[in-house]
């Protein structure tokens, strides 16, 4: 698959109470699980997202080192940070762990800008129903 032509964006909410560091990890791993990044897709150097994002230089450092530790991106010298085209190995109580986390900080997320369970319940069965991977900004047509 060739790689993504259009540069990736970071995303953080300052006031989430969540790291920046663990924001920016997040961002990138939920991006390649949905398929907005893909294999050998170019990410933003560590200077240009901690400028972008307006964090310390350390703080996306901290997030890139973690994620080649992952094995989610590889770093060439001089050339950049890019997706790794091998899929981080997660067992299965890992991944139900994982996901418990997801779902606990979303509802918490949710229910902090006055959405109950059952209207997120429906939105995320929606978005299931249509079989696209969530993008931000995307609306289902009604």
């Amino acid at each position: 698959m060739p790689p993504s032509p259009r540069p990736f964006r970071f995303h953080i909410d300052p006031k989430s109470g969540v790291p920046f560091y663990r924001q920016i990890l997040e961002s990138v791993l939920l991006a390649v699980g949905d398929g907005r990044l893909l294999p050998g897709d170019r990410l933003p150097t560590v200077r240009a997202a901690a400028v972008d994002l307006a964090v310390n230089l350390n703080t996306a450092a901290r997030a890139y080192r973690e994620l080649e530790i992952r094995g989610v991106v590889t770093t060439q010298q001089g050339v950049g940070t890019f997706v790794s085209d091998r899929r981080p190995d997660v067992g299965a109580v890992e991944r139900e762990r994982r996901l418990d986390a997801l779902v606990e900080e979303f509802l918490a997320r949710a229910g902090g800008l006055g959405f109950g369970a059952g209207e997120v319940a429906r939105a995320l069965a929606d978005r299931a129903e249509d079989g696209a991977p969530a993008r931000p900004g995307a609306r289902k047509g009604r």
